[in-house]
Formats: C-alpha cells, structure tokens, sequence
C-alpha cells in the first residue's frame, strides 16, 4: 500500500502523519509511508485544505485531523 500525506509541514499535517503511522503499526499494514510537502505538487491532488492523505494515488481524507480510529477505518476501506 502506497500512502501520501500532503502538507506543508504544519502541527496539523505533522499530526496526520504520526496518526497515519499508529493506525499502519497497529494494522500490521505493510506500506509505504512518505510525505509530500511541496504545494505544487499537493495542488496537483486537486485539494484545497491541508492535510491531506492519499491511498494508492487516492485523496481519501482531506482538511482535517482524524483520530487513529479513523485512519484505520480509512485504511480497510483501501486496502
């Protein structure tokens, strides 16, 4: 599994990726966790509101911080 967290490098952006980490650990997921902090590049993703987290070149999440729970909700729905 391929995930993106987009962000300019913010609390909010930093948060989703540590949460995005936990729920991957917690799932026993194997994937590739990277980041992508250039704006261009993140608006090509066609969002408006940072952070954003992507699944396989997939927006799933875009705007907001979800909880651990929430990410691993996310992350079966996208397996």
């Amino acid at each position: 599994m391929e995930i993106k967290i987009l962000g300019t490098g913010c609390p909010k952006c930093k948060t989703l990726d540590r949460v995005t980490r936990e729920a991957v650990k917690d799932l026993g997921i194997d994937a590739d966790i990277s980041k992508e902090e250039d704006i261009i590049n993140i608006m090509n993703y066609g969002i408006m509101h940072t952070p954003g987290l992507v699944i396989n070149g997939k927006v799933v999440l875009s705007g907001q911080v979800p909880s651990v729970d929430h990410v691993k909700e996310i992350l079966i729905k996208n397996k």
